[in-house]
């Protein structure tokens, strides 16, 4: 490798961000004699766990309500911590390249395709004309993690434990939707003039991604987020308890839903606390 190669591998920060991803990115190769890292946004996905392609464990034949708990729990939480380091990881990229931005230096090729990919990720790619530093200023809000207990809770609710036919079928934990017709479940009380679907998933990666990157995303947990950057300015703890007042909008029953999930996160703390 070329010197002045290596001496960019050393004082260049944004370089230690991609190779954090290596971990988690397929399609991403780094050869020596590579004069700068190529990234190729076609071929990039993220490796699932080998567990999240398996069928779902069959919960509703626990008849120990305690160690059904525990089994669902346990089947979930590897997948969840991994999609939050992915996250975590793009949130450090996300600072590396403010930081770059910052000091008044233009993207490279490979830092300005990361951060096409991220705009694209988090839909901050419709909005034409948009001066960089007010993208990365909404990209450091929505490229955050979701609380373990909050997912925990919210897929226990979603999907009864488990045993919904969505989630046993279709790896949907979180009573995600989708709207093109074959997506996923008809659902069986859906009005005639409806169009919406139950997603389907491919496995439990993708499934935890869908929801965390929804979260992360779209307009209507936008008071999610805000509380989250708040509580991230107070340098207090990003809780399952403080950002469930954020999900007003993910039930119909508003109010209701979120008063249950905190019911849940009391009820169901010392059975998260063992499997975390």
């Amino acid at each position: 490798m070329p010197n002045l190669v290596k001496a960019s591998v050393v004082t260049i920060t944004f370089v230690f961000g991609i190779i954090f991803l290596i971990v988690f990115i397929q399609q991403f190769s780094i050869k020596d004699d590579d004069p700068e890292v190529i990234i190729s946004l076609e071929n990039l996905h993220v490796t699932p766990l080998e567990s999240s392609k398996e069928p779902v464990p069959k919960f509703a034949s626990y008849t120990d309500i305690k160690e059904k708990k525990r089994a669902f729990f346990a089947y979930l939480l590897p997948e969840i911590r991994r999609q939050n380091s992915i996250v975590e990881k793009e949130r450090e990229m996300v600072f590396s390249l403010l930081k770059v931005h910052s000091e008044n230096q233009q993207l490279n090729q490979h830092e300005l395709a990361v951060f096409e990919m991220l705009k694209q990720k988090y839909r901050l790619n419709i909005v034409k004309h948009v001066a960089m530093e007010d993208t990365l200023a909404q990209l450091i809000i929505r490229v955050d993690t979701i609380p373990e207990q909050l997912i925990l809770v919210q897929a226990a609710n979603e999907s009864g434990w488990g045993t919904s036919r969505f989630a046993v079928q279709g790896y949907n934990f979180f009573g995600l939707w989708c709207f093109k017709e074959g997506c996923g479940f008809v659902p069986r009380q859906r009005n005639d003039d409806a169009k919406h679907e139950v997603a389907r998933f491919k496995d439990l990666s993708h499934s935890v991604m869908t929801y965390i990157r929804n979260l992360n995303r779209l307009y209507a947990y936008q008071g999610l987020r805000q509380i989250r950057l708040q509580l991230r300015k107070d340098n207090k703890p990003v809780t399952a308890k403080a950002l469930s007042k954020g999900l007003m909008s993910y039930s119909e029953r508003g109010q209701d839903y979120i008063d249950e999930l905190l019911s849940m996160l009391r009820v169901n703390e010392k059975y998260m606390k063992a499997a975390l």
